[in-house]
């Protein structure tokens, strides 16, 4: 009884919706060209159902096992529409719409940010790819971001920003760095001249101990300061004597030696008698040194 009663319920569902759709107005189809429309919300309305195909196409290939050849036909579908909603657009603003161009959704990558979007015809939005299309061989690679090269600096850069700081010449203008070092070197000055007291205390003793004669009461630190300071005694008197006898080992010159002027003449008299020497004979040498020391001539 339930299945038939199921059946006829069935029959008089589709009864209904038959007589629903007859009595609608045909359904209209989108005008090819939007310059044919001449109606402001007409034009508004076809816009809206572009955008709603756009939303529908747009979530459906966010699937990526459709497949790469479906994947490629979505993405030119959508973009054919988003073409097609541009035109439309323009007609709204003919029309004395509203600009909706003017606040569209820019086109991301696969980090979220925003990515200029080439179009070689100057007018409308270039081609896009969404959803799973992003991920598509040869499609990736357009939204990697070239690797940075990182430029190696050079010595010019690294050291125009060198300045007195960098070696510590100013460390004392700020005072943090005195107040830092006050109390040390307060505490190195007072332990340095304690120490000292105490060795002058100690050189006073041992030095009364000796005059006295009082040697075996000698203490032993006072003992070892004293071989000390013979050693510097007999180490300075070394250094003198290494001193005298490098004094007494240096070279003095006593001849007079020629300058420059006289050393240039000598040369010059030397060539001069090779040259004389190779052109003229020797009895003509005689004759003239002979003439020379007849009328007294030194040259």
């Amino acid at each position: 009884m339930a299945r038939n009663e199921e059946k006829a319920q069935s029959m008089l569902n589709r009864f209904i919706t038959m007589k629903a759709e007859e009595k609608k107005k045909p359904k209209e189809r989108r005008p090819f060209l939007a310059s044919e429309c001449r109606d402001l919300s007409e034009a508004d309305k076809w816009r809206q159902q572009i955008m709603r195909e756009i939303g529908r196409k747009v979530a459906e290939i966010q699937n990526e096992g459709l497949g790469e050849h479906r994947l490629r036909d979505l993405n030119d579908e959508i973009n054919k529409l988003i073409r097609e909603k541009s035109h439309w657009e323009r007609r709204i603003v003919e029309l004395g719409g509203p600009n909706y161009a003017k606040h569209s959704a820019k086109m991301t990558d696969l980090d979220g940010n925003i990515v200029d979007v080439p179009n070689p015809g100057g007018r409308g939005p270039g081609y896009r790819y969404f959803g799973a299309a992003k991920k598509l061989p040869g499609v990736k690679e357009l939204f990697e971001k070239p690797p940075e090269l990182r430029k190696r600096r050079t010595r010019y850069d690294i050291y125009k920003r060198i300045d007195a700081s960098y070696y510590g010449y100013r460390d004392d203008e700020d005072g943090v760095l005195e107040r830092l070092e006050g109390p040390a070197e307060e505490a190195m000055r007072r332990e340095a001249a304690e120490e000292w007291r105490r060795l002058d205390e100690v050189r006073r003793e041992a030095r009364k101990g000796v005059k006295s004669g009082e040697v075996a009461e000698v203490s032993a630190v006072a003992r070892e300061m004293l071989r000390e300071e013979e050693e510097e005694v007999v180490e300075e008197e070394r250094q003198r004597e290494k001193e005298e006898e490098r004094e007494k080992r240096e070279f003095i010159v006593h001849v007079p030696l020629p300058d420059e002027k006289e050393i240039e003449r000598r040369v010059l008299e030397k060539k001069k008698m090779e040259l004389l020497s190779k052109y003229v004979s020797e009895g003509l040498m005689e004759e003239q040194t002979e003439a020379k020391d007849m009328l007294n001539i030194q040259r």
